[in-house]
């Protein structure tokens, strides 16, 4: 019992050191010069951050209620960071089920709807390593994929289910919608008790994501993340972005590329914003410019002058964007 509280305590002074980081750069968030000068980065050993900040931090006390991800469009969906913690752990124990351990490898290729959300936290929190996939993989890419990045599950909705036909079948395949033969059913897991228990400590540097770079110029080349680079780094895409606890905070990219992973998960969430989500299955310019009148909109700003681009309308854009790139409104 006593080596138990002294991990919690450890942990506990983990996440301290990583809220308070957070919170110098909220506070001097209109202080460059003091936010350069003065901040540190903090120094972590045990840190898993679906647990140490999602789930102690965020999905509990002010902010439990508050909403944590809207999704408006395909898949529209609207959970609070409570709800999101215990769905994901629901997940999580539904993956340890099917044999999801610390270190494998999941395919993760979704697109923007609440699954991916949900299997994003529950792998972090087994320790499983996520590969981010853009459902515009086609079979020859995802053959190369599965060569090297030897994943052992996978993850997609059942519309993509095909393009896995033929490849290394002792990958355990989790399908979004009507899973065909062969494929585990991602509505089954949400059956499973929404508590988790985590297997044992995790460490900073522990590996979270592996990406496929976009392979301009040869092949795509795997880039591994941990609990640190990834999580603690992007407070400086916190800082960058202006985000402030409470704030909706829109941003365009796929999933499957790292820009969806910073700017519609760890910087929000670091500092407590909801993640706005306007699903398109194609970016529809005046679609977009609509949602500038969502309520506490104030963090959608560059999506507006890139709608403001493509409906033609690009009067200003450029002064627009500088000073939206200085207030730190750019996504």
């Amino acid at each position: 019992m006593a080596l138990i509280c002294l991990h919690a305590n450890r942990e506990a002074a983990m996440t301290d050191g990583f809220k308070a980081a957070r919170d110098f750069l909220l506070a001097h968030r209109t202080d460059y010069a003091t936010a350069y000068r003065e901040f540190r980065w903090p120094k972590l050993d045990r840190f898993n951050w679906a647990l140490d900040w999602f789930d102690a931090e965020l999905a509990r006390g002010d902010s439990a209620n508050r909403p944590a991800l809207r999704i408006v469009g395909d898949g529209a969906a609207s959970l609070t960071f409570a709800e999101l913690s215990q769905r994901s752990n629901r997940i999580a124990n539904g993956l340890r089920a099917l044999g999801v351990g610390r270190g494998d490898r999941i395919l993760l290729m979704l697109g923007n709807i609440a699954p991916l959300w949900e299997t994003m936290l529950a792998a972090m929190k087994l320790g499983a390593v996520i590969i981010p996939a853009t459902t515009l993989l086609t079979r020859t890419d995802l053959r190369d994929w599965f060569a090297r990045g030897r994943m052992r599950h996978l993850l997609a909705t059942a519309g993509d289910a095909e393009k896995f036909d033929g490849l290394d079948t002792s990958v355990t395949r989790i399908g979004v919608g009507d899973a065909p033969a062969g494929w585990r059913r991602y509505d089954d897991l949400m059956a499973f008790p929404p508590v988790l228990l985590p297997d044992g400590e995790m460490r900073a540097t522990d590996p979270m994501l592996l990406y496929f770079t976009s392979g301009t110029t040869a092949k795509p080349k795997l880039v591994l993340h941990s609990h640190q680079s990834y999580p603690v780094g992007h407070l400086s895409t916190l800082y960058m972005l202006g985000l402030l606890p409470g704030d909706l905070h829109l941003n365009i990219s796929s999933p499957g590329w790292a820009k969806h992973a910073y700017s519609c998960f760890f910087a929000p969430w670091n500092a407590a914003a909801t993640v706005f989500v306007a699903n398109q299955p194609r970016f529809d310019a005046e679609d977009a410019r609509h949602h500038r009148r969502e309520p506490g909109d104030n963090n959608l700003r560059t999506v507006h002058r890139v709608a403001d681009v493509r409906a033609g309308r690009s009067e200003g854009v450029a002064g627009e964007l500088a000073r939206s790139l200085l207030r730190g409104r750019a996504a």
